[in-house]
């Protein structure tokens, strides 16, 4: 299919506010399940691993491909849980477009905030979709302004609500000036336009003045016709609200309630009228490895092949499934390719797409679509797979490090081995989940973003895999810092297999800003020493970073600068300077006052008026600093900055002092000096 009748999207959101309910009616309307699937029944489609139906919530990226107006949607939906935010990273990365899901009564809440921003990083278009406008509390001009208050977004309804809560019958599109009702007798599938009934009349012109008025801003033509009072044609309405979508200066804001089956096919429209076809966005820069320069690749189906693996899954029969996204040329079943990360050549041997846990054989994929390759080995996420003529690499994905840790063991000798397996192969899966054997007691430590991220993944070993293990409690993931600068000379001489390896480096260590991560500079020009001993310097301090002297923690927010070297042309080699470059950091790191610093957490707490009080108690008990709080017609949101460590157990806690109507949300802010 030609890229323009592609839409790649995502749908966003907090937890809860109804995004895989919203999936779930856009697959039954387009045809693509024959019946609606609920999550609070537990079956829905996109919901398909058995933890995502008993616990509610959506924890991998499911991928699906569905067909509206002769136009192919391929969508992800992706987790709206803080723990997951490596599984809405990675879709954002290879998504054109996405619909932000809110929900009328919470607004936009602390998760849809950061999953706003990831979307702003990559640079993704979107519409917002305000659901849940039948439950009690529901205001979706509240909203509105939230998101312009609150994200900046520059809202504009395209269409209104008539009436809230139970009395929410239908909408108002603003561009055909008609009344929109759902047919209740057959789930929505039929609505029809009918005239604005004389209640509704000037709510609607105020905000069809609005939608106007906001969009003339962007079009000389459409201002003229405004300011003479002529009729401004529907076209011109479709065309200004595209262009600023796919420019991200304007956000079109639809309504309805996907649970009560009303307002979901304007959205379709919507993702086809405004949101991007692969083509109409700009070239990506990629780096070409072997010119080792940065080249520009066009999104064409006749140029190189190029592609990104963003998601790897285990299926017991078939091994390894690659999720890619193609940005130019095409990919047949059978034809080698080229991992470029590994520098390894692969062969694609089938083509799938998905309907999130089923799928249909394909013959080729091409620029624009997204497929699942069976046969790779050796393929990660974030890894990009192109011809071995054009090795061209796409921009690698980024993924936050882990804060939160527990022991593992098997129960059994027998289980070794499987243990091993099993962690290798969901590291493989999920980028954010880290596993290292602690050097001094020989346990197996595994890491993730969080308790709930951490206990999903051993739900998996324990009853996906069937390994026997016992877990540990969870630790916290500390780093280790310098406070002072020093300077440290650092001498390497040593005879190995009869040839001597010499090497004599000054290395200066200093503290920088918290979040500004590692640096390594070299002060010595090229003429005093060779390149090769630079690089070999700076890969023996940046692999000394990986654990520090106080407790092994890894090194951060330090600048390492090489200030003086001695260089011998006879018995200098890389691995003395690399060695020295080690030894060196380690040594000037223990004279610079080393710190160990803990992570800290943004926690927003959302309960009932009435619990406030005891909660901000508890909260300050707990080491917490109260920032801010935010009044919502249901409930208070309470926003905090916190330990790691304290926060654990908050869950139970939190249940027990608001008759288990708090929730909490809570994502990593920074790491800090730890407090004794």
């Amino acid at each position: 299919m030609a890229s323009q009748k592609i839409r790649n999207i995502g749908i966003m959101a907090h937890i809860d506010a109804g995004k895989t309910t919203t999936t779930e009616r856009i697959l039954y309307y387009t045809g693509k399940s024959h019946r609606i699937g609920e999550v609070d029944e537990g079956c829905a489609t996109m919901d398909w691993m058995e933890q995502e139906q008993n616990r509610g919530i959506t924890i991998v990226s499911a991928a699906t491909t569905c067909f509206w107006e002769d136009h192919q949607i391929n969508i992800i939906d992706t987790p709206g849980h803080v723990d997951f935010t490596a599984e809405v990273e990675r879709s954002l990365r290879i998504l054109d477009g996405a619909v932000a899901v809110f929900c009328a009564v919470g607004g936009v809440e602390p998760q849809s905030e950061t999953v706003w921003h990831q979307a702003d990083k990559y640079k993704v278009p979107r519409l917002a979709f305000i659901n849940k406008m039948d439950r009690i509390g529901a205001d979706y001009f509240e909203v509105i302004k939230e998101l312009e208050e609150k994200l900046k977004g520059n809202p504009i309804p395209v269409q209104i609500p008539m009436g809230a809560e139970s009395a929410y019958e239908g909408n108002i599109d603003l561009i055909k000036m008609k009344e929109i009702i759902w047919n209740t007798d057959n789930q929505g599938t039929t609505f029809e336009y009918k005239d604005i009934r004389a209640e509704y009349q000037e709510l609607a012109e105020t905000w069809r003045e609005n939608l106007i008025d906001k969009l003339s801003a962007y079009s000389d033509e459409m201002t003229e016709l405004y300011l003479e009072s002529e009729k401004i044609p529907e076209n011109l309405i479709h065309q200004v609200l595209r262009s600023e979508t796919i420019n991200q200066n304007i956000l079109p804001a639809y309504v309805g309630s996907s649970l009560k089956n009303k307002g979901v096919q304007p959205i379709l429209d919507a993702v086809i009228k405004y949101l991007p076809a692969p083509g109409d966005l700009p070239a990506l820069k990629c780096l070409h490895t072997k010119k080792e320069e940065y080249v520009e690749l066009e999104r064409s189906e006749k140029g190189q092949l190029a592609g990104l693996i963003f998601k790897i899954q285990q299926d017991k029969e078939a091994g390894p499934l690659c999720y890619v996204r193609i940005y130019s040329g095409e990919l047949k079943s059978g034809s080698a390719v080229m991992n470029v990360n590994k520098r390894k050549r692969e062969r694609a041997n089938r083509l799938l797409r998905m309907h999130s846990n089923h799928h249909e054989q394909i013959n080729k994929v091409s620029a624009g679509d997204i497929a699942v390759i069976v046969g790779l080995k050796l393929a990660q996420t974030g890894d990009t797979i192109a011809s071995e003529g054009y090795p061209i690499l796409l921009e690698e994905m980024d993924f936050p490090e882990p804060v939160i840790s527990v022991a593992i063991e098997p129960k059994t000798i027998s289980d070794q081995e499987k243990l091993r397996t099993v962690l290798d192969t969901l590291q493989k899966e999920d980028p954010t989940f880290k596993v290292k054997e602690d050097d001094e007691t020989g346990q197996l430590i595994i890491s993730g973003m969080g308790e709930l991220h951490l206990d999903v993944l051993v739900t998996r070993i324990t009853n996906d895999y069937k390994v026997a293990a016992n877990i540990g409690k969870p630790q916290v993931s500390y780093r280790e810092s310098i406070t002072k600068t020093v300077s440290h000379n650092e001498k390497f001489s040593r005879v190995l297999a009869g040839k001597e390896h010499e090497a004599n480096i000054t290395l200066k260590v200093e503290p920088i800003s918290r979040g500004e991560g590692n640096k390594f500079i070299c002060e010595i020009p090229k003429n005093k020493l060779p390149l090769e001993f630079q690089k070999a310097v700076e890969r023996g301090v940046m692999n000394a970073m990986q654990s520090g002297t106080l407790m092994g923690y890894a090194t951060i927010d330090l600048q390492a600068t090489l200030t003086d070297a001695v260089y011998n042309e006879l018995s200098s080699t890389e691995l003395a300077f690399e060695t020295a470059g080690a030894l060196g950091f380690d040594n000037a790191c223990r004279k610079a006052s080393p710190a160990l610093l803990e992570p800290f957490m943004n926690v927003d707490v959302m309960c009932p008026g009435e619990f406030v009080g005891d909660v901000i108690s508890q909260l300050t008990q707990r080491g917490g600093m109260v920032s801010s709080m935010e009044s919502r017609p249901a409930y208070e949101i309470v926003k905090t900055m916190a330990p790691l460590v304290s926060m654990f157990g908050y869950t139970t806690a939190l249940r027990s002092q608001t008759q288990g109507r708090g929730t909490f949300a809570m994502e990593f802010s920074h790491f800090a000096l730890k407090s004794n």
